[in-house]
């Protein structure tokens, strides 16, 4: 007669500095760019290449002016930040809550926030960037561009 086979202990579960690690891994990848960004000033011509948009169009894109205001959150002057690209600023929010809420799940052994992106999702995106890059380009929207350097 053969011994019944025994169980397999159970797994311990992942560390706190396991479960944190891919947050914190995000954050430095957002983070080593960032310092770049703080320390080498967009403001101050030919550290940067050209928008293709702008110089192709003279139109500004959504992106123009992100790295501007990248160098102002980064040197907490939220009122610049928002003059050079707004929506840079609020997405910065969003991906802070999102990251925080991440975090939070990780260190807590919980579920991290849930984001679906599917089509309707990808193009309100596209509509929300068009009317913003519109808008900021109309005189009416001239305080959503950022300034000629």
């Amino acid at each position: 007669m053969t011994a019944a086979p025994q169980p397999k202990p159970a797994a311990a579960p992942p560390s706190r500095a396991r479960r944190a690690a891919r947050p914190l891994l995000a954050l430095a990848a957002v983070a080593i760019p960032t310092l770049y960004v703080a320390a080498v000033d967009p403001n101050t011509p030919g550290h940067y290449p050209v928008c293709p948009v702008l110089a192709a169009t003279g139109w500004w894109c959504p992106g123009c002016g992100g790295l501007r205001a990248v160098h102002a959150l980064a040197h907490g002057d939220l009122a610049t930040a928002a003059h050079d690209n707004l929506l840079v600023v609020v997405l910065a929010v969003v991906a802070g809550v999102l990251w925080s809420g991440w975090l939070w799940a990780a260190l807590t052994g919980g579920r991290a926030p849930r984001v679906r992106f599917g089509v309707p999702q990808a193009v309100l995106l596209l509509l929300v960037l068009a009317v913003f890059m519109v808008y900021r380009n109309l005189p009416v929207g001239a305080a959503l561009a950022p300034p000629v350097v």
